[in-house]
């Protein structure tokens, strides 16, 4: 059974530099991100592996937190976060290529059923992994979308 993932790209009008500042502002991330209702960091010091926040989003009519976690840092050029919800592990993989002028910046997301979900779960995931990706699909577009508009205008 294959785990429910998508991949989204978007070019972006400004250097990977610009891109990768506006990407790992985790305190501005609310303000950056109109999915985004509330940032709370829980480690301090600079966006590195071991990074972890609280990020509170409004999906399908209700506010839902999850702790995020940065695994994986190049900086300038990929950045890995992984979370769990539920009986779900979730991994988030942005990477950034330049292009002259500007900056690809992809996103790849993956659902992937925790090994203590027994068969149900993983029965589970699979029933609602289209709806869910479908909802996923609009909310990595609108990430995409706001990055490119913070990163544009200097923000």
């Amino acid at each position: 059974m294959a785990n429910p993932s998508l991949t989204l790209s978007r070019q972006i009008d400004a250097e990977p530099t610009r891109v990768w500042a506006v990407l790992t502002d985790l305190e501005h991330s609310a303000e950056t991100l109109s999915g985004v209702s509330k940032v709370e960091v829980l480690t301090d010091g600079p966006y590195r592996v071991g990074t972890r926040w609280r990020e509170t989003r409004t999906m399908m009519g209700r506010e839902e937190t999850q702790e995020m976690t940065v695994t994986e840092v190049e900086a300038l050029g990929l950045t890995r976060i992984e979370a769990d919800a539920g009986s779900a592990h979730y991994v988030t993989t942005f990477k950034l290529e330049a292009t002259h002028p500007g900056t690809r910046l992809t996103m790849h997301f993956e659902g992937l059923p925790e090994e203590h979900s027994g068969l149900l779960g993983k029965v589970a995931m699979k029933v609602m992994a289209p709806v869910g990706l479908r909802v996923t699909k609009k909310i990595m577009q609108a990430d995409l979308d706001d990055i490119a508009e913070a990163a544009e205008s200097g923000r």
